[in-house]
C-alpha cells in the first residue's frame, strides 16, 4: 500500500471527524487580545479555555518587557544549542531563580513542556529500570513512557493501594535486572482537576526504593502558599526528587523547566537529546519569563484573585447542582450525561446562543454516555463573566435534561 493511501484510508480517531469539526470544535480561531472575552466567528465570547491562570498574558509590565526584549535582541539570539553556542547569563539566571523558588539545587531550561518531559524520561531511565506511573497521566508522560525500553507498570488513578502493588512488582523485577524505579505522577491532573496524592506516594519511600518525578504544569503558580506548586501545597516539596513544570500556563509563555539535585540536572544537561540538539530558547522568551517569575513571586494578589474566581465559579456550579468530580484545584470540570451528538449540540448552543466558549471532552477520553465541559478560571475573569456563565450552564443543562439536544437545533453554525 502507498503511504499516503494508508493515511487517507485511516485518518485516525480524531482525523476522521476533521471535515465536520475543523475551525469550530477543533482548531478554533479565538481572535483579539488574550483575555476572558475574545472574538470567535465574529462574536464576542466569554472564554474558559485559556490556561492564563494569573492573567499575565496582558499584564502591562509583561507586555512592556516582551516588546523591549524583542527590540533589543530579536528572536535569533542566541544561535545554536545551549551546549554548543546558545548559552547566556540570562538563561542561567532564570534557572537559578527557578531553583530558588521551587526549593531545588539546580534547574535546566527546556524548549517545550511536551517534548521536554518526554526527553527527560528517556534520559533518566534505561532498559534495566522500571517506571511506575498514574493511569491518568498526561499524554506527554504516556509518550515518554512509550520511549522506555524497559518494563513499566501503571497504577489506577490516585489509588495508593494499587500504586504500592505496582511498586512491589517493580521491586521484585529490579532485583533481577539490577535497575532502579522511577515513579511518575502529576501535581494537578489537568482534566479532572484533582491533585496527585504526593504525600501518600512520598510515604511509600519508607518501604520501597524509588525516585519520584512530578509534572506540576497546572500546579506551578497556582498551588501552595507562595505558588511554588502542589508539593508546597501538600508539604512534600523537598521529597519530590524531580520537579517539572511548563511556562505555558501560569507564566503565559512558552518553554519549561526541570529541577532536581545539582548532579541530576548536570546529567540531564549532557544526556537530554531534545535539548542537546535543539536551538536554545530565544532571549526575549527568557527575559520575558524572568519578568513573569518576578511578578509571580512579588504580586501575591494575582494568585489571590485567581482563587477568588475559582471559589466563586466552583461554589456557584455546585450550588446549582452540577457535578465537579473530585477537583481540588483551579481546573473546573463539569460532568453531564448525554450522547456525543447531544454534547456537540450543547456546545454549539452554548457558544452561539449564550456566548460561552469552553472545551468539551467526550468518549473515548471519558466513558460513553458522559460529557465533560472543562472551565479554566483565571485572575482576569470578572464577577460578571462568572454570573453569565453560571446562568448559561443552568439553562443548557435544563435543555439537555428536557431532551432538546436530542433533536436538531435551530442554530446556523459558521463552520468555515
Amino acid at each position: 500500500m502507498d503511504l499516503f493511501e494508508k493515511l487517507l484510508t485511516d485518518r485516525g480517531p480524531l482525523g476522521k471527524h476533521a471535515r465536520l469539526m475543523h475551525n469550530y470544535f477543533t482548531f478554533p480561531k479565538l481572535q483579539g487580545e488574550i483575555g476572558p472575552r475574545m472574538m470567535f466567528h465574529g462574536k464576542e465570547r466569554i472564554v474558559w479555555s485559556l490556561n492564563d491562570y494569573l492573567g499575565l498574558a496582558n499584564h502591562p509590565e509583561v507586555r512592556k518587557v516582551d516588546a523591549q526584549s524583542a527590540e533589543d535582541w530579536g528572536l535569533a539570539y542566541p544561535m545554536g544549542s545551549r551546549m554548543m553556542s546558545g548559552n547566556s547569563v540570562e538563561h542561567e539566571q532564570l534557572e537559578q531563580e527557578l531553583s530558588d523558588f521551587v526549593g531545588k539545587e539546580a534547574t535546566f531550561l527546556l524548549n517545550y513542556g511536551y517534548q521536554g518531559i518526554m526527553s527527560a524520561i528517556d534520559a533518566l531511565v534505561d532498559r534495566r529500570d522500571v517506571i511506575v506511573y498514574d493511569a491518568e497521566s498526561h499524554a506527554c508522560i504516556v509518550d515518554g513512557v512509550r520511549l522506555h525500553q524497559g518494563k513499566r507498570f501503571v497504577f489506577k488513578h490516585n489509588d495508593i493501594e494499587n500504586c504500592e502493588r505496582q511498586l512491589r512488582r517493580a521491586s521484585e523485577l529490579v532485583k533481577e535486572t539490577g535497575g532502579a524505579i522511577l515513579v511518575i505522577t502529576e501535581g494537578v491532573f489537568g482534566m479532572g482537576g484533582d491533585q496527585g496524592k504526593l504525600r501518600e506516594i512520598v510515604a511509600l519511600k519508607e518501604r520501597y526504593n524509588f525516585r519520584l518525578l512530578v509534572d506540576d504544569a497546572h500546579g506551578f503558580g497556582t498551588m501552595g502558599k507562595t505558588g511554588a506548586g502542589t508539593g508546597e501545597e501538600q508539604g512534600v516539596q523537598e521529597e519530590i526528587d524531580i520537579y517539572f513544570s511548563t511556562f505555558a500556563k501560569s507564566m503565559a509563555s512558552i518553554g519549561a523547566f526541570i529541577s532536581s539535585d545539582k548532579q541530576v540536572i548536570e546529567y540531564l544537561q549532557y544526556n537530554m537529546r531534545s535539548q542537546i540538539f535543539a536551538k536554545s530558547l530565544p532571549m526575549p522568551i527568557v527575559i520575558g519569563n524572568l519578568k513573569r517569575l518576578e511578578l509571580l513571586r512579588s504580586q501575591p494578589q494575582l494568585k489571590a484573585n485567581l482563587w477568588k474566581n475559582v471559589r466563586m465559579l466552583q461554589d456557584g456550579l455546585r450550588e446549582r447542582g452540577f457535578d465537579l468530580g473530585g477537583t481540588n484545584s483551579c481546573v473546573t470540570p463539569v460532568y453531564l450525561t448525554g450522547t456525543i451528538p447531544e454534547a456537540s449540540k450543547l456546545i454549539i448552543d452554548m457558544r452561539e446562543s449564550y456566548a460561552i466558549f469552553c472545551s468539551a471532552v467526550m468518549y473515548p477520553v471519558i466513558p460513553k454516555g458522559q460529557m465533560l465541559l472543562r472551565l479554566i478560571p483565571t485572575a482576569a475573569h470578572t464577577e460578571r463573566d462568572i454570573r453569565e456563565t453560571l446562568d448559561a450552564f443552568s439553562t443548557v443543562s435544563k435543555k439537555l435534561r428536557d431532551g432538546e439536544y436530542a433533536t436538531e437545533l435551530p442554530v446556523n453554525v459558521p463552520m468555515a
